[in-house]
């Protein structure tokens, strides 16, 4: 595969998402640690909403930041007319595509959209912009009408065309040939744009990618409209450690880049969520407990210290007497074998009650006679 590229879209797409707001200052300091992690390229806002996201997209172009900076437009000269305000040097122009969207959009007119296009881009590139256009709804649109836009947009000036999949409601093995059929004849690149109503976005992604597209849009923690976005962290772990390409993106910082975008949109990822979740490298179970304990590679996939996180065992009401053990010999407690298993039992009782993992001290209050070394207790 070609180098591909990540643009991350979490200041636009993600903060479309359903009650997120973020202020100037967060999304100063969003862009500045994507940015200082690798990511290539940011999709800064939509500069035609004019006032704070304005200023913000503004503040962010004058960052002097390494990744490339690009604002969402409509096919409308007075949102790129904005976006050359902000500072901006590129611009993505999204047009529907699809009978759905051209009839709510367009009256059904395809000569219009087309025309729309062709004034816009041109508009775009006489003022010396990088353009970049997204059918929107290409996942529903007429095969042909796709391609003619696609192609249109190339000979008027388009450097790159984005393939959205603007209600997730593709299959890997469909994005696959879809993408294939546009990366075929058109000489400039494809992105890809996924989103996760079937819980797909990221394998759809990932399809795209596997097609020939060379660019592909994510958001932190998958933040987005509905059901969210393909997620930045899942992407690029995918594409590292399933097709061994290097995106060139810090990953040890994706968890801390998580806790900012959490902190930012008020909204938390579940402790199970892939790669950044706060259990994504926690051990319970007896028998996956055993296993790390033995052999970290038995249960997990990588080190958790890739992303940023760190190996944590819990005990709970699945686990076993070696864990429990274990963790009991690092306070200076050894018991028999018979005594462990009555702790081990008391754990799993008092775990079913409070419905959650135990503490530490919590264990440690289950000890027979609280024997404990060290002064702890």
């Amino acid at each position: 595969m070609n180098q591909i590229q990540i643009n991350d879209t979490t200041l636009r797409d993600g903060e479309q998402a359903a009650g997120v707001a973020f202020t100037a200052h967060e999304k100063v300091a969003l862009a500045t640690l994507m940015d200082a992690i690798g990511i290539q390229e940011l999709e800064v806002g939509i500069p035609a909403m004019g006032s704070e996201e304005a200023e913000a997209i503004s503040a962010i172009t004058n960052l002097g930041l390494r990744a490339s900076l690009i604002g969402w437009n409509r096919a409308v000269r007075s949102d790129i007319e904005a976006s050359i305000a902000c500072g901006l040097k590129r611009v993505h122009i999204s047009i529907p595509v699809s009978e759905i969207q051209i009839a709510a959009k367009f009256n059904g007119n395809c000569r219009l959209v087309l025309e729309r296009l062709q004034d816009t881009i041109r508009f775009a590139v006489d003022q010396g912009l990088f353009v970049a256009v997204g059918g929107e709804d290409s996942s529903r649109a007429d095969e042909n009408f796709l391609l003619d836009v696609a192609l249109s947009a190339q000979d008027w000036g388009a450097s790159r065309f984005r393939f959205c999949d603007t209600v997730g409601i593709l299959d890997p093995a469909t994005t696959f040939r879809k993408v294939s059929n546009l990366v075929k004849l058109l000489f400039i690149p494809v992105e890809m744009h996924t989103h996760n109503d079937l819980g797909l976005a990221t394998a759809n992604a990932l399809a795209g990618i596997q097609a020939g597209a060379l660019s592909v849009n994510t958001t932190v923690n998958g933040l987005g409209e509905r059901a969210g976005n393909a997620a930045l962290e899942e992407v690029v772990m995918a594409l590292k450690r399933i097709y061994s390409i290097d995106v060139g993106i810090n990953t040890q910082r994706l968890r801390k880049l998580s806790q900012l975008v959490v902190t930012a949109s008020g909204c938390a990822v579940p402790p199970w969520k892939a790669i950044v979740g706060e259990n994504a490298f926690t051990h319970e179970s007896g028998i996956h407990a055993h296993g790390v304990l033995k052999n970290p590679v038995t249960y997990e996939p990588f080190a958790p210290e890739e992303v940023g996180l760190e190996r944590r065992l819990v005990v709970g009401k699945h686990s076993g007497r070696h864990l429990v053990q274990k963790l009991l010999q690092q306070y200076g407690v050894s018991l028999t074998r018979e005594e462990t298993q009555s702790v081990v039992d008391a754990v799993r009782h008092l775990s079913i009650q409070v419905k959650r993992n135990l503490t530490i001290e919590e264990l440690l209050n289950l000890v027979p006679n609280r024997r404990i070394a060290h002064g702890v207790g």
